[in-house]
């Protein structure tokens, strides 16, 4: 199992205040196939992530693609392993960018999936 499999709540975004973020519950999801899902304010997606290391930390890179309040949007991101949070930064293609911080969603195993 990779260490950040399993479905993250975005707790922080530089562009976007956490009231807005909770109120459409914000979220990162990596599965075990190397696909996953995002949502959060007007952005849901879906992703195409790879495992990797950056500075020695286990990390993830990923694509996505998905909408934007309606209209078509693709993007990129990272993410690293911060002790219990998942610390990186999103880019829309053509659009904002922002960094991030994702906490395991709350539930069994820290809402992440077993092996």
């Amino acid at each position: 199992m990779r260490p950040f499999e399993g479905v993250w709540r975005i707790a922080d975004m530089a562009l976007w205040g956490q009231d807005v973020l909770e109120l459409d519950s914000s979220h990162i999801t990596f599965d075990r196939n190397r696909l996953g899902s995002l949502q959060f304010v007007a952005v849901h997606g879906w992703l195409d992530y790879r495992s990797v290391e950056r500075e020695g930390k286990p990390a993830v890179e990923f694509s996505s693609e998905g909408d934007n309040d309606g209209d078509a949007v693709c993007g990129r991101g990272w993410a690293c392993i911060d002790g219990e949070r998942l610390v990186g930064r999103l880019f829309i293609h053509n659009g904002d960018e922002s960094s991030s911080v994702a906490v395991p969603k709350a539930g069994p195993n820290h809402g992440r999936r077993s092996p």
